[in-house]
């Protein structure tokens, strides 16, 4: 991808300027540039070059020092990173921020997972792809929890054909209608004892499936420039060589830059949209430099604020004039509230005594997957939550590290280490957070980062519905492995805190009513229609898929209605 990182090589006016690269600004750059648009592509952290910078992709344990593990020094500068588990590694460690250079505060813990860098979270993903159905898109309207979606299922259906076309998604065709079938690449099969779950599921409960599970790692390349096929390595967050899963690096971008019509700049911090009061609508971003801290301004006839939902809400809430006070957009007073985040660590683990003659071959990058079946319907309803949560899982043999128990040694040792251990499984449930008022980020003036901007404010909290829902789950998982007939079955519940699921969202959400949300159903600000918010900070309520899908069918569906809009 292009490198340019001069102003003085820019032309003065684009006709969009997209902020971020990751999944949903991808997008967003790779349509508007199609669409014939001259695009300025912005994004705050360094450049990421396809395969190119993967710099720990081929690494195998052995070629680190502490096979992987980093020292307490290096965790001292990425300890809110790290505490969420996804850091702890040299592997990994380079694509998330530097909590020093990069701090935020918390009334209460929130664990705000970021990447900063060409190609955002679209590098660092779970990959997990699903789409949302009516029940999600209605959820708010029939339960009284937040506003009403502008939008329903039969908006988004052709954007998500779209951009599943494009990305591939493999799995398999189930006719769930609360969980709408993709555009399929084919399914990564479950192994055996994934299998042995599957059947003894369906054979004592009617009202919940166990499936494949749906995610972006490629099982068919026809038709997609570049990529190649999922080689099982399941060293997919360190970026991957073959582009077999699905990021901006090795897909979208490339396709905005073939266009001609694609400048990028990394290292660029957009951190104020402005707002022209004479012609009523936004003309531009003022920029600092990361590196040299140089103060620029870029101007368009379109924004797209795609940099993620905490820091696209930050941006709105900079842009200030006579006519927005509060930030960008926000006569409604909405702008930050509303913050959600799947809650999950909790679910049931156990054993199998069968199929000790069988093994797997690589590592498959996905397991099983358990569609909602918690308030579906009258028969599903529950007195003590509204929504309700997927499962998430996976069987493997335990490995090598039953060998270290004092009492082994000599030949037993030796067997111990070569022979494949018991099978396990393992059940995570995840499940839906409300969109409460209460909920929200803020901005401190008080304290700046080194670039003189206020860092973000987090008071969030799960609260009694999410209880309530964990306590379901939790013995309903514990329930279906037993009734399976798996062995040693145990419930666990770990400590969860919002931001840990890495779906923030709701923090300028869509609506139908100006007086209660910040963007339209075609994802414009409702008094400034030039800007487009098409990252989770969109969105209305949180489902309990899985949203990155939902993203990029949103922003490819905003992306077109600006391109139209524009032509006109």
């Amino acid at each position: 991808m292009n490198k340019k990182n001069t102003y003085k090589t820019f032309p003065e006016k684009f006709d969009a300027i997209v902020i971020g690269t990751g999944i949903t600004g991808g997008w967003a750059a790779k349509e508007l540039c199609e669409g014939g648009l001259q695009t300025l592509v912005l994004e705050r952290g360094r450049m990421v070059e396809h395969i190119k910078d993967y710099s720990t992709m081929n690494d195998d344990p052995w070629d680190y020092k502490f096979k992987g593990q980093v020292t307490r020094e290096e965790l001292k500068r990425q300890e809110k990173q790290a505490r969420t588990g996804y850091t702890i590694n040299d592997t990994s460690k380079h694509w998330f921020v530097d909590d020093i250079d990069h701090p935020y505060n918390e009334k209460k813990r929130f664990d705000w997972i970021r990447g900063y860098h060409v190609g955002g979270k679209s590098l660092m993903w779970a990959r997990m792809s699903f789409r949302w159905s009516n029940l999600d898109f209605e959820a708010n309207k029939k339960d009284g929890f937040g506003v009403d979606w502008p939008i329903r299922y039969k908006d988004l259906e052709a954007w998500y054909e779209k951009v599943e076309k494009y990305i591939g998604i493999s799995g398999k065709a189930e006719g769930l209608p609360q969980l709408p079938d993709s555009i399929f690449t084919p399914e990564m099969p479950l192994n055996c004892v994934e299998e042995e779950l599957r059947e003894g599921v369906a054979a004592h409960f009617g009202d919940r499936k166990i499936i494949n599970s749906r995610v972006a790692n490629l099982t068919d390349p026809e038709g997609r420039e570049g990529r190649s096929n999922c080689q099982f390595r399941n060293r997919c967050i360190r970026g991957c060589p073959y582009g077999a899963y699905f990021s901006s690096n090795s897909s979208t971008l490339p396709a905005a830059e073939r266009t001609g019509n694609m400048t990028l700049r990394p290292n660029s911090i957009v951190h104020e949209i402005i707002y022209d009061e004479d012609r009523g609508k936004a003309v531009g971003v003022k920029v600092i430099d990361a590196q040299t801290k140089e103060s620029l301004e870029f101007y368009s006839e379109i924004i797209f604020c795609c940099a993620g939902a905490i820091p696209t809400t930050s941006i709105l809430m900079q842009s200030k004039s006579e006519r927005f006070p509060n930030g960008l957009g926000n006569d409604s007073g909405e702008l930050g509230h509303n913050l959600m985040d799947h809650h999950f660590k909790v679910g049931a683990t156990g054993k199998s005594d069968n199929h000790l003659e069988d093994y797997y071959k690589g590592r498959k990058p996905a397991g099983f997957f358990v569609p909602r079946f918690r308030n579906i319907d009258e028969k599903s309803k529950r007195s003590d939550f509204v929504r309700g949560y997927g499962m998430q899982g996976g069987a493997s043999r335990s490995d090598w590290t039953k060998a270290i128990g004092e009492l082994q040694y000599g030949e037993e040792l030796k067997k111990a280490i070569v022979e494949p251990g018991e099978w396990q499984i393992g059940i995570n449930c995840f499940g839906e957070c409300l969109p409460y008022h209460d909920n929200k980020m803020s901005l401190n003036y008080d304290k700046l980062d080194e670039w003189g901007l206020p860092t973000i404010t987090f008071d969030c909290e799960y609260k009694e519905n999410e209880m309530a829902m964990r306590k379901d789950a939790k013995q309903e998982a514990v329930t279906m492995l037993k009734k399976a007939g798996f062995k040693e079955v145990k419930g666990y519940e770990e400590p969860c805190f919002p931001g840990n699921g890495i779906h923030e969202m709701g923090t300028a959400r869509m609506g139908r009513d100006p007086r209660t949300s910040v963007l339209n159903g075609n994802n414009q600000v409702h008094t400034v229609p030039n800007v487009y918010v098409t990252d989770g900070s969109c969105m209305a309520s949180s489902a309990s898929q899985n949203p990155s899908l939902t993203y990029m069918a949103i922003t490819a569906r905003a992306a077109n209605h600006a391109i139209a809009e524009f032509n006109k």
